[in-house]
């Protein structure tokens, strides 16, 4: 595992301006660039359960134990710094309700990139139909002293060119389909500061503010859906909580990201 990045390593990725960029928001924050590592929310999360509480912006050039979603994998950059982008930003946070941060976090990506991008709740981008990125968000306790705000750990991994993809259950996509010019660090200052922006502004309003704008995006609502418990409905949008509405034969369900995994339900090809 790598522990330092090289000066020229910094420069290609612009660690130095974007640093200067996000540190307004956030005083303090540190931006490292990795040729190659475990994962960067496990390296953040090892330093949390540390008791380092530094925010910290950590991007890798290569992950070779990227981790996604309920303990799926990540397929991750090259060695080369293409492929995909993966980086995950650290920092205390004390939100009165931690639910719908992720959907806020997809939603800032998502603005970010493209106006034709939809999200996958609770948090996957999609384009046309395929996957285009993961997060991944855990928590650690804080340090000293006891009522120190939790240390919050958002991962995320973008497709940056067409990955390999024998073993993903969903079509992937990447972002050269729609902007062909971007190379990876040029797609990290493009999300880094939003990102940044939200997670804060998340931890004094809340997900309730960004309601309206993710129903714009939701490639979930009025479909019908199959939930990884077994139960079958149709979608019927978020809640200002962020839970996903659901109605089945047993009545409206709120789904919580933690419960179960949502996919659309196959359509039925020989339905008239």
């Amino acid at each position: 595992m790598a522990t330092s990045a090289p000066h020229e390593l910094d420069q290609r990725w612009g660690a130095a301006a974007l640093q200067d960029s996000l540190q307004p928001l956030l005083p303090g924050l540190r931006v490292q660039v990795l040729a190659e590592i475990d994962s960067t929310n496990t390296e953040l999360m090892r330093r949390a359960r540390a008791g380092d509480a530094t925010p910290t912006l950590l991007v890798a050039q290569a992950q070779t134990a990227g981790r996604g979603r309920l303990g799926r994998a990540w397929k991750s950059a090259s060695a080369a710094g293409q492929g995909a982008l993966a980086f995950s930003l650290s920092l205390p946070l004390a939100p009165p309700d931690w639910s719908g941060l992720s959907l806020a976090v997809g939603l800032t990506l998502a603005e970010a990139l493209h106006p034709d991008l939809r999200i996958k709740w609770p948090n996957d981008l999609w384009w046309q139909g395929r996957k285009l990125s993961g997060i991944l968000i855990e928590t650690a306790a804080g340090g000293a002293p006891v009522d120190a705000p939790r240390q919050v750990v958002i991962g995320i991994g973008i497709n940056l060119d067409a990955p390999e993809a024998d073993g993903l259950r969903t079509a992937p996509a990447w972002v050269r389909e729609f902007l062909p010019a971007l190379d990876a660090p040029g797609l990290l200052h493009r999300v880094a500061l939003p990102l940044l922006h939200t997670v804060l502004a998340f931890e004094r309003e809340g997900f309730a503010p960004l309601q309206a704008r993710y129903a714009a995006r939701d490639v979930l609502a009025g479909g019908d859906v199959v939930l990884s418990d077994g139960l079958t409905g149709r979608a019927l949008g978020v809640s200002a909580q962020g839970a996903l509405k659901v109605r089945t034969d047993a009545g409206v369900r709120e789904i919580t990201s933690a419960e179960v995994s949502v996919r659309p339900a196959p359509v039925n090809e020989g339905a008239a």
